[in-house]
C-alpha cells in the first residue's frame, strides 16, 4: 500500500456561484436574484436544485458508476453504524441539508440548501421532517465533469464555513478520495488523497476504513472493512 498524499486543490475560492441560469423547467427564475429556502419550498416541479449563497445550481441525474459509488459508500457506513448500534443517521441524495450561517434559521433567512451525495448526521436534533438543518458530521460528494469546480470550490468553501467536520471528494475517473478535516481554527486542513490501492479512514467513525479497490470496483464487492 502506498502512502497517502496531502493535497489541496488550487482554488480562486469564489464566494458565490456565478454560472448563468435561464429557464428551469416550467419556472422562469431570475438568474441575478438571490433566493432563500422559503422561495425554494415553493418550487413544486420535478427539478433538483441547490442554493449556494442564494444562487441556484440546477442538478442532473448521476451516471451509473457515480450512483453505484454513492450507494456502496453509504451502505458501508450504514452497516458499520448498525453493527455497533450507533446513533448516527446516513442519508444520500436527494436529501435536503439547510446550512444556516450566522445563526439565522428562519426559512426566509437561509440561503444555502444542498443535496450532498452522502451525509452523516450524528446530532439527531438537527433532523426534522424536511431534512437536516445545520452541519452534518460528514459529507461525501462524488465528482462528475459538470460538478468538478462546484464541489472543489463552492461547496468546499460552504462546508468549511458551516462547520462540516469531515468532507470527502470522490473522483471516479482518477479513482481517488480526497479527505479534508476541520481544524480548531474553523478551516480545513490541506487534505489527504487516498488512491485506489489504499483504504481511506472515516475519521468520524473510529475503526472504519473503506477499501477503495472495492469502492471503485464495478463488479459486486467481496468485503469492505
Amino acid at each position: 500500500m502506498g502512502k497517502a498524499k496531502s493535497y489541496k486543490e488550487p482554488s480562486s475560492e469564489p464566494n458565490i456561484v456565478e454560472e448563468p441560469f435561464v429557464m428551469f423547467g416550467t419556472l422562469d427564475l431570475d438568474e441575478t436574484k438571490r433566493y432563500t429556502y422559503a422561495d425554494y419550498l415553493t418550487w413544486l416541479d420535478d427539478k433538483r436544485r441547490e442554493l449556494i449563497n442564494g444562487f441556484i445550481h440546477l442538478m442532473s441525474a448521476p451516471n451509473a458508476f457515480h450512483a453505484r459509488i454513492t450507494h456502496l459508500a453509504s451502505w458501508v457506513m450504514e452497516s458499520f453504524v448498525r453493527q455497533r448500534k450507533g446513533k448516527c443517521h446516513i442519508y444520500h441524495a436527494p436529501f435536503d441539508v439547510r446550512l444556516p450561517l450566522n445563526n439565522e434559521t428562519a426559512d426566509d433567512k437561509i440561503y444555502n440548501v444542498v443535496q450532498p451525495d452522502i451525509c452523516v448526521i450524528c446530532d439527531l436534533s438537527k433532523l426534522d421532517d424536511r431534512g437536516c438543518i445545520g452541519a452534518p458530521d460528514l459529507i461525501v460528494e462524488v465528482l462528475s465533469p459538470s460538478t468538478l469546480k462546484y464541489d472543489w470550490n463552492y461547496k468546499f468553501n460552504l462546508y468549511e464555513a458551516a462547520g462540516v467536520r469531515e468532507y470527502w471528494i470522490v473522483d471516479p475517473q482518477a479513482k481517488t478520495v480526497a479527505v479534508f478535516l476541520l481544524q480548531s481554527d474553523g478551516k480545513y486542513d490541506l487534505g489527504t488523497v487516498y488512491e485506489c490501492n489504499q483504504k481511506a479512514p472515516v475519521h468520524i467513525f473510529e475503526g472504519l476504513e473503506i477499501d477503495l479497490n472495492e469502492l471503485f470496483e464495478e463488479e459486486s464487492p467481496k468485503k469492505f472493512f
